[in-house]
């Protein structure tokens, strides 16, 4: 699902014109990159969480030169599901099997 779908079904659930709509999304999307960058988590009771994740410094390779290299610690945005919406989607789509 693209941001086009997401604007496009909250038009339709909501009767909100599409271009106001794609105002909410960006609105949406700029307060929870900020929200992040400035070290703060976001909460979604129902949905999950948004947080930051610390990722260790640890030895890497450049194999096109054969060397070796550390990459430094850094942080990453991560998503934790809410329960109830774990739940819901363990039951509702199917495994696929590789």
């Amino acid at each position: 699902m693209t941001k086009a779908d997401v604007v496009a079904k909250i038009s339709e659930k909501t009767g909100v014109e599409k271009k106001e709509a794609m105002a909410i999304v960006e609105a949406f999307m700029n307060i929870v990159k900020n929200s992040m960058c400035e070290g703060k988590n976001v909460y979604l009771r129902g949905f999950g969480t948004l947080f930051i994740k610390k990722r260790a410094k640890k030895p890497g390779r450049i194999i096109s030169r054969n060397t070796t290299i550390i990459i430094p610690a850094h942080n990453i945005p991560a998503f934790k599901p809410a329960k109830s919406f774990a739940i819901k989607l363990k039951k509702s789509v199917p495994v696929k099997e590789d």
